[in-house]
């Protein structure tokens, strides 16, 4: 759509540099432009305000999401300067922050599939909550309590907001801080379920998320996998699981979340463990 309506506006070889994908957010579009269409940034917004007309805010991506905080800069190429918005996903309503907090629409399935997943009367812990869109949903469909961490204080500020504006069978608790602080203080052995959305410090943080779950408790444990095929990169990631985790654990399933780049990929792998 975006390379169309710049036909005739763009040469054909910028069009051809044109990345055509963007995310659209409640109201809000956010685009990547390479480096040599910079000067055409202002052109590029006005084209995607006038083809998407629900949409107020065009967004230019400038950096990759980054820090402890998970945030990325924007800056507005059209319309309104204003990175708030509402967003709606299966039957839930979140307040985003599209600037100073983690969200991403690429991840809906996947929010679905752990929804899905969860029990009534379980307890889950969500160690990188962001907004609380992964424990509202979960919370929304069953009678579970779900402990929604971030170190992030207006996403958790966010997530407080968006657990007023959903009618919820189960409860969430959004806690400010640093997730392996807050599991050592007061999560200990108390997960039926623990959730390690950060794929690329995942790692660092599977201890915290161990000692936060119960024996025979399940970690949903997301990491960033290169293969150079990509019907590999489920089992890699099993394998890496299963040399990094320093207690026995037992693969229930795996798959790819979504590509990052060339033969690079976010997956997730399923884990009982055992104590």
């Amino acid at each position: 759509m975006l390379k169309k309506a710049l036909d005739g506006i763009l040469t054909t070889k910028e069009n051809n540099e044109l990345i055509s994908a963007f995310d659209q957010i409640g109201d809000i579009i956010i685009v990547r432009i390479p480096e040599s269409l910079s000067s055409k940034k202002k052109i590029i917004g006005e084209a995607l305000l006038d083809q998407v007309k629900i949409a107020r805010s065009v967004f230019y991506q400038a950096s990759d999401v980054e820090g402890d905080f998970r945030t990325r800069n924007l800056e507005v190429i059209a319309g309104k300067d204003n990175t708030e918005t509402e967003y709606k996903e299966f039957g839930c309503r979140f307040t985003v922050d599209v600037k100073n907090a983690f969200f991403s629409p690429r991840l809906s399935t996947e929010r679905e599939r752990i929804a899905k997943l969860v029990q009534n009367e379980e307890i889950m812990t969500n160690m990188f909550a962001g907004i609380g869109m992964f424990s509202i949903m979960a919370a929304k469909r069953k009678k579970c309590t779900v402990y929604s961490l971030d170190i992030n204080p207006i996403a958790s500020k966010l997530c407080e907001t968006n657990i007023g504006l959903n009618k919820l069978a189960g409860k969430v608790i959004s806690i400010n801080g640093d997730a392996t602080k807050i599991i050592n203080d007061q999560l200990m052995d108390k997960s039926d379920r623990t959730l390690m959305l950060l794929p690329e410090r995942s790692d660092e943080f599977l201890e915290s998320a161990i000692s936060a779950t119960r024996n025979e408790g399940i970690i949903h444990y997301y990491s960033h996998i290169h293969a150079d095929e990509k019907s590999e990169a489920g089992k890699l990631s099993e394998k890496h699981f299963l040399k990094v985790s320093p207690v026995h654990s037992k693969i229930l399933f795996s798959k790819i979340v979504r590509a990052v780049g060339p033969r690079y990929y976010q997956t997730v792998v399923d884990v009982k463990i055992f104590k």
